[in-house]
């Protein structure tokens, strides 16, 4: 049922939608990295859906997808869910930093990566995603500092 409130918060909030396998392939995968928002019913009402690079030379993180319905925005729930991802990334697998891709026009969430969660533009994806739109590949290294 989790699973079901997970993938259908997606389906609410994002035009980028997985299969219920790919949940599933996460959670078997990295434990560690799915966080969820829950309303005091046990309503799940945001996500971050987190993994680790497995081919990469260097450790790092990358956060797959996150989400939090709109009746719960502006609430700190994406930032609290991005810094546990994050934290869980250290301390379970020694992550060097953290990744991810934003659709060039989500405003909204380019202010929450690079303004509050202090992520920086590492390049542009052109034409990343389904329909077209560039993503900006977006990173920031962990320091000492960085989850607290």
């Amino acid at each position: 049922d989790d699973l079901l409130q997970v993938q259908n918060s997606n389906l609410w909030c994002l035009p980028e939608n997985y299969q219920m396998k790919y949940y599933y392939y996460h959670i078997m995968t990295w434990p560690q990295l799915l966080y969820v928002a829950e309303e005091r019913g046990g309503k799940i009402v945001g996500y971050v859906l987190a993994k680790m690079e497995e081919e990469a030379s260097v450790p790092h993180g990358h956060i797959t997808s996150l989400a939090v319905l709109r009746t719960h925005r502006k609430c700190g729930l994406a930032t609290k869910l991005m810094k546990a991802a994050q934290r869980a990334m250290v301390e379970s697998f020694r992550a060097e930093y953290v990744s991810l891709h934003v659709r060039e026009g989500n405003v909204a969430a380019i202010h929450l990566y690079r303004k509050t969660l202090k992520y920086q533009v590492y390049d542009i994806e052109k034409g990343y995603y389904a329909d077209g739109e560039d993503a900006y590949d977006m990173r920031m290294p962990f320091t000492e500092k960085c989850n607290q």
